[in-house]
């Protein structure tokens, strides 16, 4: 947290004393009578007050709530009474016979007055909306966290879902490979629950426990297809957000082994083009008459089209192709290299 000087931070503290020493060297400047006089700081310091009134009261107070017909109110009494202290007061102590004997009009005295009080009070104003604008981009980030943390923490449960009930298949069968099953499920999940809580992990390691995912997901089908995994060589130097690509793997399998066909062929691509062009390709067939809902549809596609639009928003590309009979996922990320 920025310390504070009675309520003002450091930074801010420290430009505005500059700005005050700036402004007064052009204030104070004559080209023909080169100097500073005791007349010229005692009536800027009028000036100066005035400002700080608006700066810390009335801008914070009035203007910054939308009470902008009173800050206006405010702000013209401010500068009748430095106009009054100029004329009344200054004027006649340092020049008692000439300036101080009359009152030079409203317009001639907002000329010499207005511009270093606009111009003061204006870089607080900047000053307050860059400030503002920093809280905004930190709250919209915090949302923006807050809001993948949630969408992360969908997924778990909902893979957790489908694979405890093909556990539960495999023991109602006896089958010898639910232990097996619950091992893999169980280191998966690990990796899930402590290495995923980045919002990046490097991409090597997200591949190997894609390919433990797909093992794991063989399982459902075994017997009755094929799945084909095609991974080129990779660079250890990028990063992926975590999760993403099984989602599209585990419908993949889903909606296939659902489904009546009667040989499943699941196909699954990855490579690397241009540098930093990751592409990603997942193909299955499927029986469009079977009690399969629509495959565009679900909480993991749903919540994995949201991350990408958060994480990667102007770095990806999604197509899907649907037929009767084949599903296929192609997507392709800008990966930033760790």
């Amino acid at each position: 947290m920025t310390k504070k000087i009675k309520g003002i931070p450091y930074l801010e503290y420290i430009f505005f004393l500059a700005l005050i020493l700036v402004v007064f060297i052009f204030y104070s400047f004559d080209r023909r009578n080169p100097g500073i006089r005791p007349y010229q700081v005692v009536s800027y310091l009028n000036l100066v007050w005035a400002a700080l009134l608006v700066n810390y009261y009335l801008l914070p107070r009035f203007f910054y709530t939308k009470k902008y017909l009173r800050f206006l109110l405010y702000f013209c009494v401010v500068v009748a009474v430095v106009i009054f202290v100029e004329e009344n007061i200054l004027e006649k102590i340092y020049f008692p016979n000439t300036r101080g004997k009359k009152f030079l009009g409203v317009f001639y005295n907002l000329l010499g007055t207005l511009p270093t009080i606009t111009i003061l009070c204006g870089f607080k104003f900047a000053w307050d909306v860059l400030e503002k604008q920093s809280e905004l981009e930190n709250l919209k980030s915090t949302i923006q966290e807050s809001e993948l943390q949630f969408l992360k923490s969908q997924i778990n449960p909902h893979f957790l879902f489908n694979n405890l009930n093909n556990v539960y298949s495999l023991s109602i069968e006896n089958s010898p490979r639910t232990s097996e099953m619950i091992l893999e499920l169980s280191t998966f999940l690990r990796y899930m629950l402590y290495e995923c809580k980045a919002r990046y992990v490097p991409l090597k390691r997200e591949l190997e426990q894609l390919q433990n995912f797909i093992n794991l997901s063989e399982m459902q089908i075994e017997g009755r297809g094929e799945v084909e995994l095609s991974i080129d060589d990779i660079s250890s130097d990028y990063q992926i957000a975590p999760l993403i690509l099984m989602v599209f793997v585990e419908n993949a399998f889903k909606h296939s082994s659902s489904s009546q066909v009667d040989e499943i062929s699941i196909s699954i691509q990855i490579w690397m083009e241009a540098h930093n062009q990751f592409h990603f390709r997942c193909s299955n067939n499927y029986l469009s008459e079977s009690n399969t809902k629509e495959l565009s549809s679900g909480i993991g596609l749903k919540n994995v089209k949201k991350r990408l639009n958060l994480l990667y928003p102007q770095d990806h590309k999604l197509d899907i192709y649907q037929t009767d009979s084949h599903y296929e996922v192609n997507l392709i990320l800008s990966l930033k290299k760790i």
